[in-house]
């Protein structure tokens, strides 16, 4: 395949990862992963811990760099600019650029505690995208809404439920006006009564046409939303396909082992 003719395929998905490998010492945590994913997909991405999903998000946003492989967004090679075949490192002000476009949204909820809900999603808008405080402040009340607590902006984080909390992190991901959602175990640290509403959110974010990546233990939802299932193990994609399919006849000896110790 040329130069011309990959560039081309690689603009018509939304992520396109290509061979990456990720190192801590003697600890291989990615070994060569491919993936890619469609504008408008949500893929959800399932495994037993330590099986590197979550390597893989930050890896997809730069939060880690990986030793080997490529990874686009939107056609665009993250944390590199390349010149006549060669690679060089993009400085910190092009790659907060490029994460401008990406959200992120963790297991635990990172809000500075000291900021109301509000003052929390005015932040990134603008340290990072310049945006007026009057601006922001449209977009935070906006994000906010879109997530069910604007009725809670002038909350402070120990005022909120971990539910709450998370969707007032979702929201902030969302103030930047992202093409790219992450999401890296967002129900886990919740208790069972609070990840429904989590779950909601996502549901409705789904339905508006987000791009997701969504590593989660949330088989019913992977069932009910995921357009593509990912199953790693060992640092590897040993299946993917349509969610629904996956689920219902894995191939992978692997896949079935793991879906028979997490079905119901």
């Amino acid at each position: 395949m040329n130069a011309d003719v990959q560039a081309q395929d690689r603009r018509e998905f939304m992520v396109s990862a290509e061979g990456v490998h990720k190192q801590y010492g003697s600890n291989h945590v990615l070994r060569g992963i491919d993936l890619r994913v469609a504008p408008g997909d949500v893929t959800c991405v399932i495994g037993p811990s330590g099986s590197g999903k979550s390597t893989l998000l930050r890896c997809i946003n730069r939060l880690e760099v990986p030793d080997a492989g490529r990874i686009y967004v939107n056609g665009e090679l993250i944390g590199y600019q390349e010149r006549d075949g060669r690679l060089y490192d993009l400085g910190p002000r092009a790659l907060a650029k490029q994460r401008r476009h990406i959200g992120m949204v963790f297991q635990r909820f990172n809000l500075f505690q000291n900021m109301t809900a509000i003052q929390n999603i005015m932040e990134a808008p603008i340290h990072v995208a310049g945006a007026s405080k009057s601006d922001a402040r449209d977009r935070a009340r906006a994000a906010l809404d879109r997530v069910g607590m604007l009725d809670h902006q002038d909350h402070y984080p120990l005022q909120l439920s971990g539910g709450q909390q998370q969707r007032v992190a979702i929201a902030r991901a969302l103030a930047m006006d992202p093409a790219l959602m992450l999401f890296d175990e967002p129900t886990s640290a919740l208790d069972p009564e609070l990840v429904g509403e989590v779950l909601d959110v996502m549901r409705g974010l789904a339905d508006s046409g987000m791009t997701m990546i969504v590593v989660t233990h949330e088989i019913g939802f992977a069932r009910e939303v995921g357009d593509q299932l990912v199953f790693m193990a060992d640092g590897r994609v040993l299946e993917k396909g349509d969610a629904r399919e996956v689920l219902a006849h894995p191939d992978n000896p692997r896949t079935q082992q793991f879906l028979r110790a997490v079905l119901p």
